[in-house]
């Protein structure tokens, strides 16, 4: 089997960390699927998309890109290609998944079509990781980790059972 490419590893461990959070990032997520194929009914085209975000009840869903781009924000062109997915497959939003987040032009198109930006390290594997949504910082750690100050840790286990700490 073929070792994968940094991008293709970026992708898999987003999806997986965005799946094993999902009911803790307040979109309403019941789970997160990988790399699929969804139709767009104005272009009658398929868009394969690197993740789909399925809504608490099978009520919707969002699409999920990643772009391990480490060097680089995301610009406007690029997050607005991701909300012409989400305006043609019908889509409730987006999530976009890259290390350095937005460019300003970004940001606005993003705020405008309910695109939300989470920043994924560009070396985070499925153990090992630290990504940031909103106010919110998840973190997985396989070593020995020291905090000097008060922190509240919930570990999710790869079963899917959570403990608080």
């Amino acid at each position: 089997m073929a070792e994968l490419k940094p991008w293709e590893t970026y992708e898999d461990v987003a999806i997986y960390i965005l799946d094993q959070i999902a009911g803790h990032l307040g979109l309403n997520l019941e789970r997160v699927e990988g790399k699929q194929h969804v139709y767009g009914s104005k272009t009658m085209t398929d868009w394969e998309i690197d993740g789909k975000g399925v809504k608490q009840g099978n009520q919707g869903f969002m699409i999920v890109e990643c772009r391990r781009y480490p060097k680089t924000r995301q610009n406007q062109e690029q997050v607005g290609g991701l909300a012409f997915r989400i305006s043609d497959t019908g889509a409730s939003g987006g999530i976009y998944v890259s290390p350095l987040g937005f460019q300003e032009g970004a940001k606005k198109v993003a705020a405008a079509t309910k695109i939300h930006e989470m920043k994924l390290r560009p070396d985070s594997t499925r153990t090992d990781y630290v990504l940031r949504f909103l106010n919110q910082i998840f973190v997985g750690v396989s070593d020995v980790a020291a905090v000097t100050d008060h922190i509240s840790i919930t570990v999710i286990r790869a079963d899917g059972t959570r403990e608080t700490r």
